[in-house]
């Protein structure tokens, strides 16, 4: 599968070095319809491994179908997806979760009654070594504290410290970490945020963009859908713009503004013209 033509002179010069290698996920022509409306009409689309690849678009653009698509919850009627350079089939969200995918949805998926560590763990609960876990069924609680308190530290998140606290005494910003956290401790090579600063304030939707940089930081491939703007233009490396179900073009920060990169997305303006 060949890469994608890339806008090689408008990428700083620090980063270019990560096109060169092979694309961690890549969707060719992929296609699908919901009766007589089309939902995807040939997209495509290369993620790198350490940068962040934000998808914008307006109402009905094909967006959420183009990531359900790439993360299990729905299959395309046509059109190829490759992890690493292997073609996969992702039939449910479990598929993709398994093959290094891990997606936070816009309504988080936390239990509020559950303290971080357990909702970090939540079905995929590690059990005590010996014949405590083996016979007994007994789960490491220790554990899993130290492991969720290592992968909240990795993300720099300084305002969560007690792993034994109850998500529903955290802020937004702070449940929202959480499920980052929880995201990047599994997902081994994709991670895709859904509006991740939706509802939140100015400081949380600050430390959410932080953690998104350091994601990218530690060498993980981000997807980033947001309807916000200058936080797409804050911490982009490039956008995938959508239009009526197919991809009106790829840009970056530096070649676009967001006043241009708005006018392609709602088609007042192309991206040859």
């Amino acid at each position: 599968m060949e890469k994608l033509p890339l806008a090689v002179d408008h990428i700083p010069e620090a980063k270019r070095h990560i096109y060169d290698a092979e694309p961690v996920l890549s969707a060719r022509e992929l296609v699908i319809t919901f009766g007589r409306v089309v939902g995807l009409d040939g997209v495509n689309l290369d993620l790198y491994k350490g940068e962040v690849l934000a998808v914008i678009g307006d109402n009905g653009a094909g967006k959420s179908t183009l990531i359900k698509c790439l993360t299990g919850a729905y299959v395309p009627d046509s059109g190829s997806i490759r992890l690493e350079g292997s073609p996969v089939t992702f039939r449910r969200p479990q598929d993709a979760r398994e093959a290094g995918i891990e997606t936070v949805y816009q309504q988080l998926a936390v239990i509020p009654a559950l303290d971080i560590a357990s909702n970090l763990y939540l079905g995929r609960e590690t059990r005590r070594k010996g014949v405590l876990g083996s016979v007994f069924r007994m789960l490491d609680k220790g554990g899993m504290e130290r492991e969720a308190g290592q992968s909240v530290q990795d993300l720099g998140i300084q305002t969560i410290q007690n792993m034994g606290q109850a998500v529903e005494t955290l802020s937004g910003g702070q449940r929202q970490a959480v499920a980052v956290a929880r995201a990047a401790a599994f997902g081994s090579k994709v991670v895709v945020l859904d509006e991740p600063t939706a509802a939140l304030g100015v400081k949380e939707s600050g430390m959410v963009l932080d953690m998104v940089k350091q994601l990218r930081d530690n060498g993980l491939a981000v997807i980033l859908i947001s309807h916000n703007m200058p936080h797409v233009w804050d911490v982009a490396d490039r956008i995938h713009i959508q239009r009526l179900g197919g991809c009106a073009g790829v840009i970056t920060p530096q070649s676009h503004d967001m006043g241009e990169g708005v006018a392609i997305m709602t088609g007042a303006k192309t991206l040859s013209g």
